[in-house]
């Protein structure tokens, strides 16, 4: 019998807690990431007032300096921790796919130096439209059709970039390059970079409207991911019947993989807790998984290297906690951690490889305190001994602590 009836994992997607003890080995635009500190840098530098996650236990985290504005709790109300990567990576595929416990040990390709010219002919030859080969390097998402979004306007050419990801993206505004166009041009460009040394862990659709000086990310944004390489803990509930549902770019990741509700992507944070809540209210939904992605923190702010920003979207994000937890049945178990790190205080526009912090809260809970130190594994090692299923390839269990 599961000790929980229903698991809610909530991905505050970049909110790292400060850096890794191997961060020196990761670089952001030259710098090594050993000082990075996500939550750490927003606290001291621009303040932060989280006073729900603050009462879970956000500011028990084991850390070298406490976050400056998050006061510990003498008595919280839920359990917290920190967990540390072991794969190699530091972007969203890696940090989810070892969240549901595989262990990635050779990252995916990634192209510092722009696409190979075989790759944009390609391309090319497939669309019937020419690459705008100035833009093909890592580039900020915003700054790339502001700076290339008029010509594109003008002759319809492709805006593709990448980042420090594995990713190649393509940009194209709505009015230009009709979605299902962009959406088959970025089929066929997953097709063609889905083994070394082309192997990138997704391809994404960047659509946008506006004029000149006035260009808007639209949120008909699609991921195009390779499947895991062996099965996760979703595989793993799937197979032995129980109800997996998936909130925001969550399906992508996983390419659908062990996914039998997907309840669509976001349209911005606050439209993706509506649908979280919309799906723990569902009738049918008596027993299982909810697994949500926030993508604001990191897309909006972190890239950009806007600590003002990410701060008041973690104040917007804690508002509308208690909405959570007000949806939640006596017998659920809410779990708000992360992927990586995005610090905005950093250098570079590129994620940091930190720490994630791991809030546990159920309104059954006798208990409260902190949890060992872990691994991003232990998350999904905790929901299939929940459930009552094999784990992954790793990760150690932390059930017996919430009590």
């Amino acid at each position: 019998m599961s000790k929980f009836k229903r698991i809610h994992l909530m991905v505050l997607d970049s909110v790292g807690i400060g850096a890794a003890p191997d961060a020196h080995n990761f670089v952001n635009a030259g710098v090594p990431d050993g000082a990075s500190d996500t939550l750490g840098h927003i606290s001291k530098s621009v303040g932060l007032n989280v006073p729900n996650m603050a009462k879970l236990g956000l500011g028990n985290i084991l850390r070298e300096q406490a976050l400056k504005t998050v006061p510990a709790e003498s008595n919280p109300t839920g359990y917290a921790t920190k967990l540390e990567e072991v794969s190699l990576g530091k972007d969203t595929m890696t940090g989810h796919w070892e969240i549901m416990g595989l262990n990635i040990t050779e990252p995916f390709d990634t192209f510092w130096n722009g696409f190979p010219e075989e790759i944009l002919t390609k391309i090319e030859e497939f669309s019937g439209r020419k690459v705008i080969r100035e833009a093909n390097k890592p580039y900020s998402g915003t700054a790339v059709i502001d700076d290339f979004g008029p010509r594109q306007m003008e002759t319809g050419e492709l805006i593709i970039y990448t980042s420090a990801d594995p990713v190649l993206q393509i940009a194209a505004h709505e009015d230009i390059i009709p979605l299902d166009e962009l959406y088959r041009i970025c089929e066929y460009a997953r097709s063609i970079t889905l083994e070394r040394p082309a192997l990138l862990g997704r391809i994404i659709a960047r659509p946008y409207v506006g004029e000149p000086g006035n260009f808007t990310r639209t949120a008909n944004r699609r991921d195009l991911a390779v499947s895991p390489f062996a099965p996760t803990v979703l595989d793993k509930l799937n197979e032995a019947g129980i109800d997996t549902y998936a909130v925001g770019k969550i399906n992508d990741i996983f390419n659908g993989a062990g996914i039998n509700h997907d309840m669509g992507h976001n349209k911005s944070n606050s439209h993706g807790m509506d649908t979280l809540v919309k799906t723990m209210g569902l009738p049918e939904f008596e027993k299982g998984f909810s697994f949500t992605n926030l993508v604001d923190f990191d897309a909006l702010y972190g890239h950009r290297r806007d600590p003002h920003g990410y701060r008041d979207c973690l104040h917007e994000f804690d508002e509308r906690l208690p909405e959570i937890m007000a949806a939640m049945r006596e017998d659920d178990l809410l779990l708000i951690t992360a992927d990586h790190g995005n610090d905005p205080t950093y250098a570079g526009t590129d994620h940091t490889r930190e720490y994630i912090p791991l809030l546990a809260y159920s309104p059954s809970f006798k208990g409260n305190g902190l949890i060992p130190v872990g691994h991003f594994a232990d998350i999904s090692a905790t929901i299939a001994e929940n459930f009552g299923v094999d784990k992954a390839m790793i990760g150690e269990s932390f059930l017996d602590q919430l009590v």
